[in-house]
């Protein structure tokens, strides 16, 4: 573990809402509102931006909640990237491989996570940006149901795809963060969870390391033939959508990352009817889930295609995006997704994702909890060997 002081993922300290000593310690990723502060979004672009006058809403509710706001957490620029570098806001460390990226967009909020310096925290995922980060710092993320978490004060402003979610470090305190984050939530318990395999191609470790996690379940292999063209789709959708937001900021500011402003500008050649194929896209491959969900409780895959890459190897960010083509399907479809984490044989991270019933993040963390402690039970013999 890397000195928490170093990681580099607190922007701004704050001490905001319930500072009693049972209050759950908070961090906020800078895209997320907050009064008296510049919503920077880790961007120089925004740096100059007039303070916010009130919090988002997830601020609000997680303050009325009881939670304690300790600071703001580092993301790739403008949530536009899956690395988690950033040249102006600083890149935060992966704390346990710091040679590896720590994911983006969200990588302040797992990399404070995985070096203990909150009790959770709260990002963003519009193409993976929880799940992905989660999985390369080793811990536990949860992207909810579309429109299940009130977005406003959430910069993207609009987004037909991004949700706000928790990062924790155990399967308890992310189901804890959850209850407190999702209006509806009700806490459910699952003991013998049923489940679905969606085929994927992955490294050969990966799916070594799925395999051996799922060692002991009855999972039943399932084929959703509109996945790769869901990737495609939402990249599409992430395109238009954000082009349309900062496509005017990437013409005219020069200070911008080079990486950013790069595909922004490529994003502005997506045309309204390459939109609308996605739309159709997003539409089949909706169905396609909620038809594999039946019967089940969850389905579930790898987070990721590969273990994280190294932040030397890290060079060109758009070779990068298909880091994400196992998570960003989900974020076009609507459905809620949780990563719980796992390490290869070489010790490297690697992620278990559940994809859950629109509306079921508690069967999700329940699942979550449940297969954290039967993987906890399985290894104590081998460390006792």
């Amino acid at each position: 573990m890397s000195d928490k002081k170093t990681i580099n993922a607190v922007t701004t300290p704050l001490a905001l809402g319930d500072q009693g000593r049972d209050a759950p310690q908070v961090l906020i990723k800078e895209c997320l509102g907050i009064a008296g502060l510049t919503t920077r979004c880790g961007s120089r672009g925004f740096k100059d931006a007039p303070p916010e006058t009130e919090h988002s809403a997830i601020v609000a509710h997680l303050l009325a909640q009881g939670a304690a706001i300790t600071g703001t957490v580092t993301m790739h620029e403008l949530a536009f990237g899956v690395t988690g570098v950033n040249t102006f806001a600083g890149t935060a460390l992966n704390p346990n491989w710091p040679d590896r990226i720590p994911g983006g967009s969200s990588s302040g909020s797992a990399s404070a996570v995985a070096a203990g310096l909150c009790d959770f925290a709260v990002g963003t995922d519009t193409g993976g940006s929880v799940r992905q980060p989660a999985c390369c710092c080793g811990v536990y993320g949860l992207k909810p149901t579309y429109g299940a978490i009130d977005r406003r004060g959430a910069i993207p402003r609009g987004s037909s795809l991004d949700v706000i979610g928790p990062f924790a470090a155990s399967a308890e305190a992310l189901t804890r963060a959850a209850s407190m984050m999702l209006p509806s939530f009700t806490p459910a318990e699952i003991t013998a969870p049923k489940l679905k395999r969606i085929s994927v191609e992955a490294d050969a470790d990966i799916t070594a390391t799925l395999d051996k996690a799922l060692a002991g379940y009855d999972v039943p292999n399932v084929t959703l033939s509109s996945f790769k063209a869901s990737y495609e789709a939402g990249l599409t959708v992430i395109n238009y959508e954000l082009a349309s937001e900062f496509g005017q900021l990437a013409r005219s500011d020069a200070s911008l990352g080079v990486d950013v402003k790069g595909r922004i500008q490529a994003a502005l050649s997506v045309t309204p009817e390459a939109l609308a194929e996605a739309e159709t896209v997003r539409a089949v491959f909706t169905r396609e889930v909620d038809a594999a969900l039946e019967g089940v409780d969850a389905l579930v895959l790898p987070t990721m295609p590969c273990v994280p890459p190294t932040l030397a190897a890290a060079t060109d960010p758009r070779a990068l995006l298909p880091l994400t083509r196992l998570v960003r399907p989900f974020n076009l479809s609507g459905h809620p997704a949780l990563t719980l984490p796992l390490t290869t044989r070489e010790g490297l991270p690697a992620g278990l994702q559940l994809v859950g019933r629109k509306g079921a993040e508690a069967t999700l963390c329940a699942i979550a909890e449940h297969l954290s402690r039967a993987l906890a039970a399985r290894s104590m013999p081998e460390m006792l060997s």
